[in-house]
């Protein structure tokens, strides 16, 4: 079976720049997944740091009202792996999940080491790299001209055991003009 994983949704990461594109594309997988009756998991990032925009009891760290209302279900987390000291894979057994869809914020952390563990669980791993975002940029790393999206989807796509598509390349390979996901 096919899960949604929808990373880091959050205020204190959506509220810092314009993700509209972004929150579109992750909404409209998340129909196509409910449309098949397909799992829809929410991964909530916080800190204990009260100074940060993820602090556990801020504004910042709620999901984004514009998604929150599609979550299945929302597993906490505190690291940027959405494995580790999670109920995640308790939630992937229990519906026979084999393969993960990734989508989200904070492309190079969170949503690139969710997809790499979750290959080196043994689950088939899908990265929608254009229903991904980051509120870094290439003065963050001082990488003059870094793209991080396209980025992380090349290393993850150049490591062929990781399928990586963007928002076009999901819809025609995985549905087909409203049918549910195949």
């Amino acid at each position: 079976m096919k899960a949604l994983l929808v990373i880091d949704v959050q205020n204190g990461i959506v509220n810092f720049g314009n993700f509209n594109k972004e929150l579109s594309r992750i909404e409209n997988i998340i129909k196509d997944f409910k449309k098949s009756n397909l799992p829809v998991i929410f991964m909530r990032h916080f800190d204990d740091d009260e100074n940060s925009s993820l602090y556990r009891d801020s504004e910042g760290s709620e999901l984004h009202s514009s998604l929150k209302e599609y979550a299945d279900y929302v597993i906490e987390k505190q690291t940027p792996s959405s494995f580790f000291q999670t109920d995640l894979s308790n939630i992937l057994e229990k519906y026979e999940v084999d393969h993960l869809f990734i989508t989200g914020f904070q492309t190079e952390f969170c949503c690139m080491f969710t997809a790499i563990t979750a290959f080196d669980r043994g689950y088939k791993v899908t990265f929608i790299e254009d229903a991904t975002g980051t509120v870094n940029t290439e003065e963050t790393y001082e990488m003059k001209g870094l793209d991080i999206r396209d980025f992380v989807g090349t290393v993850l796509h150049w490591s062929n055991v990781i399928e990586v598509f963007d928002y076009d390349e999901y819809i025609e390979h995985y549905k087909y003009e409203n049918a549910p996901i195949k």
